[in-house]
């Protein structure tokens, strides 16, 4: 199967969480700066979400393209990722709204690496796919950010309990640690 369907399924997908997360936003209920303090919570979450979806995105476009073919277990494997995608926006209300409470946090990061885990899932079983000897596998090689991610949003979920707003620095870290769009895929398909 080509890739088409999948991508846009995808993209559509991503879409609707991005619009879900920006309706979870309430409007305050006075006109001035004060009534927007009790909203910021829920505003920072919801950037730091924004920035989460948009790199898996970004990732996932990229990943796509050196991509010839799709199986089931490669349509399977993309839907436990947008699964995941699509808790974020709840454990952004949720983080938003409680933003001092470890479960909450706890939540959002579970999120986050249960994401990161379906991530790599389905990025293993497009190279198995693909074969080792592919552009694709040729780029990804060994793993090293999305390993080291994984293993911040798992020490992140642990101090929620003990330290939240650790945590949530942790998440924002890893965020900013990712903005920039993983450049390995297009330079193996522009060789």
């Amino acid at each position: 199967m080509k890739t088409n369907r999948l991508e846009a399924f995808s993209d559509g997908v991503i879409a609707i969480i991005i619009t879900i997360m920006v309706l979870e936003i309430k409007v305050p209920h006075g006109t001035d700066l004060a009534a927007l303090r009790p909203l910021l919570p829920v505003v920072l979450s919801y950037v730091l979400s924004f920035l989460y979806v948009g790199i898996y995105w970004n990732n996932h476009h990229h990943l796509l393209h050196a991509v010839q073919r799709v199986n089931g277990k490669i349509l399977w494997a993309n839907l436990y990722l947008l699964f995941w995608l699509s808790l974020i926006p709840f454990v952004t209300r949720w983080i938003g709204e409680h933003h001092e409470a470890s479960l909450p946090v706890a939540g959002y990061g579970t999120v986050l690496l249960m994401t990161a885990i379906a991530y790599n899932l389905l990025e293993h079983l497009i190279v198995r796919d693909q074969g080792r000897d592919s552009p694709l596998a040729r780029a990804v090689g060994h793993e090293f950010k999305g390993r080291m991610s994984a293993v911040i949003y798992l020490a992140a979920i642990i101090l929620a309990f003990m330290l939240a707003w650790v945590s949530e620095v942790l998440y924002a870290v890893v965020a900013l640690w990712w903005i920039v769009p993983d450049r390995r895929i297009e330079r193996i398909l522009t060789e």
